[in-house]
C-alpha cells in the first residue's frame, strides 16, 4: 500500500470516529457533570463493549507478540491473564467505592478525602504520568503500525489520531467515548478475528512456525520455561496494578447503571479480552518459528505483512485505528475529568461552565507533547512498564485505606514513596540488558506494603478515619 492511500484510510476512518461522536453528543455536551462522568446511564452490554475497547488499544498489536518472542507460552498467559484481571478486581474495588462515596467522580477525589493534599497529590502524579505515557505508547503504536504498512511518517499519522479523538472527546465527555467505543468495538472484535483466521491460512496452518519453532528455540514452546514464567508473572503484576489507576475505568465504575450491571459488564469484558490477548502472543510464536523475530516489538507484522492481501492489509490499518483511538479517547476523557474534578475543590467557587472549559482545554494542551513523544517511536513495551512500576509502589497505599480506618496518611505517603525508590533500583534501562524487571515490581509492592503497614499506628484510635464520612465528600460538580 503506497503512503497516500494509507493516509487517506487513516483520515477518512478517523474522521468517521470523530463525526460519530460528536452527532451522538449533539444536545448534550454543555453539562458538565455528563460529561465527566454520565453516571448511571450505561448498562452492562455497554459497559462490557466500552471496557473492551477501552483496555484493547494498539498494544494488543505489539505486546503479547514481543512477551511471546522474549518467554513463550507463560508470557503470553500472563500477559492475557493480566489484561483480563484487573476488570475482574475492579468488581469488588468499583462496587466498595459506589458504596463508600455514591456521588464521586474519580479516583483522586477518594484519595483527597481520604488522605488529605500530600497523598493526593502524589496519586494526582502517578496517574496523569501513568495515563499520559500509556496515551502517547497508544498514540505510537499506531505510527508504527502506519509505518510498517506504508512508510507513513510517525508525525502524520500522531497528528491525525491525537487531532481526531481530541475533537469528539473534548465536545462530547464521557457519553461521546463511550458511544464510539460501543462503535468501534463492534469494528475491532469481527475484524480482528478475520486477521487471527486470515494469519492462520496464509500460513499454511499451525505446522511450519510449530516446526520452525521447535527447530529454533524449543525452550520457549512449552509451560516449564523458567524465564518465560518470570515473563509471565511480571506481566500479570504490571498490568494489574497499572490498570487500577486508570481513570477511564473509575469513570464507568460510575457511569453504569448500578451493581448488577457493573457485575456484568466487568467480568463480560474480562471473558473477551483473555482469549483474544492470548491469541493475538501466539503470532510471536510463529515470529521465532518462521525466523523473523528479529525485532521483537514488531514481531505480529513480521509474520503477516509479507503475506497477507491488500484488503487484509486495509483491514489490519482500520484496526490499528480503532484500537487507538478507543483506548485514547478514554484517555483522554479521564485526564480531562481528573482536571474537573481537581478544580473544583482547589477553586470552591469556580462555575460549571469554568471548569468543562478548563477540562477542555487540558486535553488541548496535552496535544503538543503528545504528537512530539509519539512522532519518536518509542519502545511501546517499554514506555508501558516504566509507567507500571509507579503505579506498582503506590498500589496498596491507595487501596488499603478503603477497607482500614486506622490507616493514616503518612503511612500512605511514606509507603508510596519508598516502594518506588526500591522499585526503580531494580528496573532496567531502555535495552533492558540490566537490572531486574520482575524484582523490581516485587521489591516495590513488597517495601511499599511492608513501609505502609510499619507506619501505621495500630494501638492508637486518635488517629483513626471515619471511612462512613466519605459519602459527603463528594457533591455534584454544579453545586
Amino acid at each position: 500500500m503506497s503512503s497516500p492511500v494509507a493516509v487517506l484510510v487513516i483520515v477518512l476512518a478517523a474522521l468517521g470516529f470523530t463525526a460519530a461522536g460528536i452527532l451522538y453528543s449533539r444536545g448534550r455536551s454543555g453539562v458538565l457533570e455528563e460529561h465527566v462522568t454520565a453516571r448511571g446511564t450505561v448498562g452492562a452490554t455497554a459497559a462490557a463493549m466500552t471496557l473492551v475497547a477501552s483496555g484493547m488499544g494498539a498494544w494488543i498489536l505489539f505486546g503479547p507478540a514481543e512477551a511471546a518472542t522474549r518467554g513463550g507460552l507463560p508470557s503470553i498467559l500472563g500477559y492475557a491473564l493480566g489484561a483480563a484481571a484487573p476488570l475482574l478486581v475492579f468488581i469488588p474495588l468499583g462496587l466498595r467505592l459506589r458504596r463508600m462515596m455514591p456521588e464521586g467522580h474519580s479516583l483522586t477525589e477518594y484519595v483527597r478525602h481520604r488522605y488529605g493534599r500530600g497523598m493526593h497529590l502524589l496519586t494526582l502524579l502517578v496517574i496523569v504520568f501513568y495515563m499520559f505515557i500509556f496515551l502517547s505508547a497508544e498514540v505510537t503504536g499506531m505510527t508504527l503500525v502506519a509505518s510498517l504498512i506504508a512508510d507513513v511518517p510517525l508525525w502524520v499519522t500522531a497528528l491525525v489520531v491525537v487531532g481526531a479523538t481530541l475533537l469528539y472527546t473534548a465536545y462530547g465527555g464521557l457519553r461521546a467515548s463511550v458511544f464510539t467505543d460501543t462503535v468501534q468495538t463492534l469494528i475491532i472484535l469481527p475484524l480482528l478475528a478475520l486477521i487471527v483466521v486470515s494469519g492462520y491460512l496464509v500460513l499454511g496452518g499451525l505446522g511450519p512456525p510449530a516446526e520452525g519453532l521447535a527447530e529454533r528455540a524449543p525452550e520457549i514452546s512449552g509451560w516449564g520455561n523458567f524465564a518465560g514464567l518470570e515473563a509471565g508473572l511480571t506481566f500479570l503484576i504490571a498490568i494489574l496494578v497499572a490498570n487500577l489507576f486508570h481513570q477511564g475505568y473509575w469513570q464507568r465504575v460510575y457511569a453504569i447503571r448500578n451493581p448488577a450491571a457493573l457485575r456484568r459488564g466487568f467480568l463480560i469484558a474480562a471473558v473477551v479480552v483473555l482469549p483474544l490477548v492470548f491469541a493475538m502472543g501466539l503470532f510471536g510464536l510463529a515470529a521465532v518459528g518462521l525466523g523473523v523475530a528479529d525485532t521483537p516489538s514488531i514481531a505480529f507484522f513480521s509474520v503477516l505483512l509479507g503475506s497477507l492481501p491488500l484488503w487484509a492489509v486495509v483491514t489490519l490499518l482500520v484496526v490499528g485505528l480503532a484500537l487507538v483511538m478507543s483506548s485514547a479517547d478514554t484517555l483522554l476523557n479521564g485526564i480531562a475529568s481528573i482536571v474537573a474534578v481537581d478544580l473544583k475543590r482547589a477553586v470552591p467557587g469556580a462555575s460549571a461552565r469554568y471548569l468543562l472549559a478548563a477540562s477542555r482545554l487540558s486535553t488541548l494542551v496535552l496535544a503538543v507533547p503528545l504528537v512530539l513523544i509519539a512522532s519518536q517511536g518509542y519502545s511501546v513495551l517499554y514506555l508501558l512498564l516504566l509507567a507500571d512500576l509507579v503505579c506498582a509502589a503506590a498500589v496498596f497505599p491507595v487501596f488499603f485505606g478503603l477497607y482500614s480506618e486506622r490507616f493514616t496518611a503518612r503511612a500512605a505517603v511514606l509507603g508510596t514513596l519508598s516502594g518506588l525508590a526500591a522499585g526503580a533500583l531494580l528496573f532496567p534501562g531502555p535495552t533492558m540488558t540490566s537490572g531486574s524487571l520482575l524484582g523490581s515490581f516485587l521489591v516495590a509492592l513488597g517495601v511499599s506494603t511492608a513501609v505502609s503497614l510499619s507506619a501505621t499506628p495500630w494501638r492508637s484510635r486518635a488517629a483513626a478515619y471515619d471511612l462512613d464520612s466519605l459519602k459527603e465528600g463528594a457533591r455534584s460538580l454544579h453545586s
